[in-house]
């Protein structure tokens, strides 16, 4: 009889030690220890289930060892969170029994190597999908393939077995931890599921959550859990009634899957997170989450702080990308077409998560920093479309994610740098990322990561066999300017026997190649650092053959010279020659290409050949007797008789002040329609007045309409903008049409044109301030479509803009052109 309030007790303490955090009575997420605020920030990863455990296993890779590295780098960018959708159908049966297999193993090895690393999970132990995409569903045993996601939420026998399931799994045993699920400390919460698909009676729905909620409980659960509440708003109040302790979000600010790189300014998308549910009474007093989030198809690496910053200006204390890549699968960015992000791959955007982390942490809850462009600048950060960076800059850290010339505004107390490209104390003539830490007063540590040459659009159709970007070990110049190092100061590589000193600097300037280096006072000692010290990962390159990567103009004003560049893979050593010819016949013209740095050429065509017409040319890389012709990738010598391929790049050359093409739906198929999918709403591309030429045609009753950024048609027509001071649109509809200018600022400006039954040229006029759509649409769906600049909003000026807009609210509407003239 004495006994059970002992064991009471004992189990008690067992739970209280486990309970890292708690949330307060005001919805806060709290440490338990100290009673203050708590904030993580990291990323989704899936290494040990579906497609990422197969790919693994196909390329022979172990998924240990990959797990290993890929938690290091986790690491290495500051991230101390970890969410995944576990993948229920492959860990259990088809009435919920645990599975003790393979993927269970590897998430348990995965959650020991997160614990060793301080980074914390927040477990969704329901997916509801099956284990193929990108592939086909394998034919799992799991009662998520027997029910699948509609059944799951409703059917009685289908929650019976999430029941039976959930009480089995936090009773699991770890056994690389030695803990079950539910006394380990470092699994912090429960999001009870993945984006769960509701219907049927707002009361059926909170009392799925709450069975959900009393099965996790029942095995001695007493750390929050949420649910999630934005993927059916319509439930949302239904949802906030049940008893968990705070709800998931998402965000993906730029649409999803557009198969190709976005470009342009995407800052007002991340302008703001808003969160409609405020005025339901049960939702005030809990905790938020975000469970996935990713800029998706952008590559660039200014984005991610400023998401930050909106979820804690919107009240968010977790937050996880979606998804971190694997590095033995980055080279094809086959997991997730639509998602990238990768140390090894994606260096820019990586350190731009490292900086989001800092952001994350250290700006206050519920702090707002105005509306953009004000909100580019926040603390200690700074982002930038135009310059395609995000920055850190306080007296201990210096973060950036390309070249840049700010200052740090402390040089001698700086104890962490990492950067990408060079600033005013580093200046690296590679392409990848790097990392110094101080190891003590004049001692460094420095991580240098191979360089990345991009191959082809990553976001485009995916395959294993589509390299999309490669590393590439060079040795590339690294001048360092540091506190406590002198100017030949020496340097000490790890190698697998230990440290051995490589080389001493010459005027802080040293030739590196990709690795763990310790850099030190010329003569000082070395510190007691052994081989482990030095921890390192990186991929070796997935091929090594010639490949080259060029983006051409798509017309240039005639009259003036121009860069042509190229960034090229395989060419440790050769030559690269730029072949020009013409239409209409010309004896080609062989330029000899530049290089600047170990993977990046450049030529520069005169302008005596820059004349009105169309100019063609190839890129020619020799190395050795091996040639390669591209576009192409044509293999063979090109001065061999029997050579006969033809493959070129064109670019127009117009006569100065010729009028400038922005939308032609001939060519451009890519322009952002609203809305996407609608009842009654149309979209095509239709024959017009010329049947070679085709007519963007958009029919409907509701408001609906087109987006264009047309950025990439002025950059070869710089010297002819200034001259360019009249927008003309060709196109014929129903009633009036509002039409919409944004410049690279994000300022808009928007007036009427009066459409006509006859195609006519419609000349817009008396531009005032306006607001843009956000397109893609941001989704969630409740998020704003709609955006206007905040502060004073500089003249009009045609040459400085890049997207146009035209909608209507209903009718008919076909756009043959739109293009820049002279009055």
């Amino acid at each position: 009889m004495k006994r059970a309030p002992l064991l009471l007790t004992l189990l008690l303490c067992t739970q209280l030690h486990a309970q890292l955090v708690y949330v307060d009575k005001s919805g806060i997420l709290r440490w338990t220890k100290t009673q203050q605020e708590a904030a993580f920030f990291g990323v989704n990863y899936t290494v040990p289930f579906a497609y990422s455990y197969r790919a693994h296993k196909a390329l022979g890779i172990d998924p240990e060892a990959a797990i290993r590295a890929d938690v290091y780098h986790m690491a290495r960018l500051g991230l101390d969170a970890f969410r995944v959708h576990v993948w229920d159908t492959e860990i259990t049966d088809s009435l919920g029994n645990l599975l003790e297999n393979e993927h269970l193993r590897l998430f348990d090895f995965l959650i020991a190597e997160l614990e060793k690393r301080h980074i914390m999970t927040i477990m969704t132990p329901i997916a509801f999908w099956g284990n193929g995409y990108p592939e086909r569903d394998e034919r799992t045993p799991g009662f998520s393939r027997v029910y699948g996601k509609s059944k799951a939420t409703a059917n009685d026998t289908a929650i019976r077995a999430q029941e039976n399931y959930l009480k089995q799994l936090f009773r699991h045993v770890n056994p690389y931890t030695h803990h079950t699920y539910t006394d380990d400390e470092n699994i912090i919460a429960v999001e009870l599921n993945n984006e769960p698909s509701h219907s049927g009676p707002k009361s059926g729905v909170t009392a799925y959550i709450d069975r959900l909620a009393a099965a996790i409980r029942s095995v001695g659960w007493t750390k929050p859990l949420f649910y999630n509440i934005s993927q059916s708003p319509y439930y949302a109040d239904a949802v906030a009634k049940a008893a968990v302790d705070g709800h998931s979000f998402q965000w993906y600010p730029t649409g999803l899957v557009s198969g190709a790189e976005l470009t342009g300014n995407f800052l007002p998308n991340v302008d703001t997170y808003r969160v409609p549910f405020d005025t339901i009474p049960e939702f005030r007093n809990k905790a938020r989450m975000v469970y996935e989030f990713e800029t998706a198809d952008v590559l660039k690496s200014y984005m991610y702080p400023a998401v930050a910053r909106s979820f804690r200006t919107a009240g968010f204390q977790w937050a996880t990308q979606f998804a971190y890549d694997p590095m033995a699968l980055a080279y094809a960015n086959t997991e997730y077409q639509t998602h990238y992000c990768s140390l090894p791959y994606t260096p820019g955007k990586a350190i731009s998560l490292l900086i989001a982390s800092e952001v994350f942490h250290t700006v206050p809850r519920g702090k707002s920093y105005g509306a953009y462009p004000a909100d580019t600048v926040f603390d200690a950060f700074h982002v930038s479309y135009r310059e395609d960076l995000s920055e850190m800059n306080t007296a201990k850290k210096f973060y950036y994610t390309n070249n840049t010339s700010t200052q740090p505004i402390a040089p001698k107390t700086l104890e962490h740098i990492a950067g990408v490209g060079s600033s005013p104390i580093i200046h690296y003539t590679g392409s990848g990322a790097y990392f110094l830490d101080r190891i003590s007063p004049g001692e460094w540590s420095l991580e240098v990561m191979p360089d990345i040459i991009r191959l082809r659009d990553p976001f485009g159709p995916p395959s294993p066999d589509r390299e999309a970007i490669r590393v590439q070990w060079d040795e590339n110049a690294i001048s360092i300017d540091l506190p406590g190092l002198d100017r030949d100061f020496d340097v000490y590589k790890f190698v697998d026997a230990g440290i051995m000193r490589t080389t001493g600097a010459s005027d802080g300037t040293i030739n590196i190649r990709p690795g763990a280096y310790v850099l030190i006072r010329h003569g000082a000692p070395l510190q007691d650092l052994t081989a482990e010290s030095g921890g390192f990962y990186a991929p070796q390159p997935h091929d090594t053959s010639l490949f080259l990567r060029h983006d051409p103009y798509q017309t240039i004003t005639a009259g003036n010279p121009f860069t042509i560049d190229a960034d090229v893979a395989g060419l440790d050593t050769g030559h690269a020659y730029l072949v020009i010819g013409r239409l209409g016949g010309r004896q080609p013209s062989w330029i000899p290409m530049e290089r600047r740095s170990a993977t990046h050429y450049t030529a520069t065509v005169p302008a005596s050949l820059v004349t009105p017409g169309a100019l063609t040319y190839r890129i020619i890389l020799q190395k050795g007797n091996a040639y390669a012709a591209f576009p192409g990738d044509v293999p063979g010598n090109p001065f061999a008789w029997q050579y006969h391929h033809d493959e070129a790049w064109t670019t127009y050359v117009a006569a100065p002040g010729a009028r400038l093409t922005l939308f032609d739906p001939t060519t451009d198929h890519n322009a952002w329609v609203y809305p996407g999918f609608a009842r009654g709403f149309q979209t095509a591309y239709i024959t017009g007045e010329i049947p070679e030429h085709l007519v963007l045609q958009l029919a409907g009753t509701h408001t609906m309409g087109l987006q264009y950024d047309f950025l990439k048609k002025t950059t070869g027509r710089l010297p002819d903008l200034s001259t360019l001071d009249q927008l003309v649109i060709r196109a014929r509809g129903t009633g009036r049409a509002h039409v919409v200018l944004t410049d690279g600022d994000g300022f808009s400006y928007g007036t009427d044109i009066t459409l006509g039954s006859d195609m006519q040229d419609l000349v817009p006029q008396n531009w005032q301030p306006d607001s843009c759509w956000l397109m893609p649409r941001p989704y969630p769906g409740f998020q704003p479509l709609w955006f206007k600049a905040a502060g004073s909003f500089p003249p009009f000026s045609l040459s400085n803009m890049e997207k146009v807009q035209i909608s209507t609210e209903g009718g008919n509407l076909e756009i043959a052109s739109i293009w820049l003239e002279k009055k």
